[in-house]
Formats: structure tokens, sequence, C-alpha cells
């Protein structure tokens, strides 16, 4: 199986200590002892994913400070595997997702010592049932006729795009591919273009101030989206480790009697990487435009402002991830101001 899947970055529960049901202990595989994941774990998870990121190198590393996110959520399960020593060799993770629709979403790690002996595969059915069970509890507990408790259900996970293996397993387990995601990464010595905006369009830095109103237009952008929610207060600013207020961006309109905002640009900086990339890059986290702005050139005003904040800050790339509803993906954008599409990873999900 793939070393690692899911997405480490980039209700229907009763808490961690009931998350060895459904998927009895007996049905985990053999030669590792299996207790319920909990917080007091998240040193020995750090190391475990660290030593699976050194030896796969993928472009990036992950702190004990991420993987402290994972428990951030009350409705997440997951089990860890550890040796005859009591190292955490395994480890698999469900959480169920706040949406319009339901989802629930997995991620897993195996030792690069413990790989090809089933052990990921095995994981990956103990986190479907896993999964079944939370969407079912969920159900259960909506009220009856309810939009909640008729909602259509997703089971979601992101494998690289170029291992078959995994996708193979997940294929037999019944998911499809639903989303690409592309990274996509600029050197920063090129030119940066300026991009014209009309004069009651500004490109403003992120304030305090403007925060909750830049949550607001991201609900409104995003309304309807696949696996999509309506970010609340906690769930905004939640996950901000590595937020970058100073190479992040808002697109105010000032045409009307109020200023509006038009979209926004959210960077993150995420310096473990740097060694593992060879260079030091600004990453855009999200990028959000409404609807009615999209054709007035707000988006690359935003991404042309992050890349001069990051060139001024001794980065040497600009780089963003991209997700598209087909394989060819929505780069499009990035191409013409200079991004060049990387690696990619793909979204399978499971209806129930």
């Amino acid at each position: 199986m793939a070393p690692v899947y899911g997405s480490s970055r980039r209700a229907g529960s009763t808490g961690p200590w009931s998350m060895l049901r459904p998927g009895p202990r007996s049905a985990l595989p053999h030669g590792l002892s299996w207790t319920p994941l909990s917080p007091l774990d998240n040193q020995a998870l750090a190391e475990l994913i660290a030593r699976a990121e050194s030896a796969d190198d993928p472009p990036y590393r992950t702190t004990a400070e991420e993987t402290a996110e994972y428990f951030v959520d009350p409705t997440y399960s997951g089990v860890a595997g550890r040796d005859d020593t009591g190292v955490m060799r395994a480890f698999a993770l469900v959480r169920l997702r706040p949406a319009g629709e339901i989802y629930t979403s997995m991620i897993g790690v195996v030792d690069p010592d413990f790989r090809r002996r089933g052990i990921g595969r095995a994981l990956l059915h103990w986190q479907t049932e896993r999964a079944r069970h939370l969407i079912g509890s969920e159900r259960a507990g909506a009220a009856p006729g309810s939009a909640a408790a008729t909602a259509p259900a997703h089971v979601v996970t992101t494998v690289l795009e170029d291992d078959e293996r995994m996708k193979a397993h997940l294929g037999e387990l019944g998911f499809e591919p639903r989303r690409w995601y592309r990274e996509v990464r600029r050197p920063l010595v090129e030119e940066i273009p300026e991009v014209d905006i009309d004069g009651f369009l500004t490109i403003e830095p992120w304030s305090e101030e403007l925060d909750e109103v830049v949550r607001i237009a991201h609900n409104q952008i995003f309304d309807g989206e696949y696996g999509a929610s309506q970010m609340t207060r906690e769930d905004w600013k939640a996950g901000r480790t590595y937020f970058a207020p100073s190479w992040s961006f808002v697109a105010v309109d000032h045409s009307g009697d109020r200023a509006r905002v038009a979209g926004y640009l959210r960077s993150g900086r995420y310096e473990q990487d740097w060694a593992a990339l060879g260079w030091r890059e600004g990453y855009t986290d999200m990028l959000g435009v409404l609807a009615e702005y999209r054709s007035r050139d707000v988006a690359p005003a935003l991404l042309t402002a992050a890349m001069r904040a990051y060139r001024r800050d001794g980065m040497d790339y600009a780089a963003a991830g991209v997700d598209s509803d087909n394989p060819a993906g929505a780069v499009d954008l990035y191409r013409e101001l200079g991004y060049t599409p990387t690696q990619g990873t793909v979204l399978y999900a499971l209806d129930v």
C-alpha cells in the first residue's frame, strides 16, 4: 500500500475512547498491538510520520504542531499499532467533516520498516467500516425527515497520482476518483507582471479588521462546492499554525456605499519544508474570488501581490495547490502567470 494517504496538510462519535468499534481489534493486522489513538500519542505520531517522510522524501515535512490539529475535531476516530518495544509503527484516522452533505475523511501511515505486510490494506478496511458507522450514527441522531437524516454521504481520502497500488486498493473497496489536485510553482527571479484592476478595486494587506468579512465572503464563494462547508468563526481560526498574514491579501470593492470583499488570498509559511525542497517558497493556501469579480483580474492581482511579498522576504518560489473535477486540472490561471504544474494527488470518494 501507499506509505501515507489522506492529507497531512495541505457527531457520530462519543470521542477518542470508542474508536475501536466497529471493526474489532482482532480484525486489525497481527504483529502489532492496537490501541485507540489519543492526543497523548501526538509526539509518537509525529515521529512515525517523520520516519515515513524521511524514507519517501515528499516535498514537505509534517510537524508535531500539524499533527496536533488532527485531534482538534472531537469526532475523530483513530487507532495506533505498536511493536513489541512500544514504538508506534502505523496509525489510521477517520474524521467526520461538517458540510451540506455528510463527509468522513481518512488518513494513515505505515512505518517504512513495516510495509508490505498487509497492514495498510487492513487499515483501509477498518477505516471504511468506521466511516460507515460514523455516517450511520450521524443520520440516526438527526430528526426524521430532516436534511441531515437524508443528506448524501461520502467517505473520502487522497492518494498520490502515481501510486497505482493504493489506487487499486481503494478501487477494491468501491472508491472512485472525484477530484484532482495539482501543485504549481513559479520562480520569483522571473519578472512579476503588473495586473491592472479598475479604480474601485484595491488589493489590501490582510488585517484583523478584515478577517471576519473575509470569512463571510469565503462561505459565499465556496457555497455548493464539492465537500465544502460553511466555515464557523472557530473553523476559520483553526489550523493557522503556519498562516502568514504579511503574505496574505484582500481585494476590496469601494464602488458602493460600503466597501465589499471581492476576493482574498491566504498564504502559509512552511519553513519545515524548505530543506526537503532545496529552496524557500511562499505557499498560497487559499484563493477565492466572488463570481461577479472573476472576469475582472482579481485573482491575478492577488497572486502577483503575494509573489511580491514572497520575493520581498527572500523566497525563491511561489507555490500553490489547484483542484479540479477533471484530470487535466484548472491550472490556466497559474500557467498564464508563469507557474509550472508539478506533482498531483487524486481525491477518491465512496458514496454511502
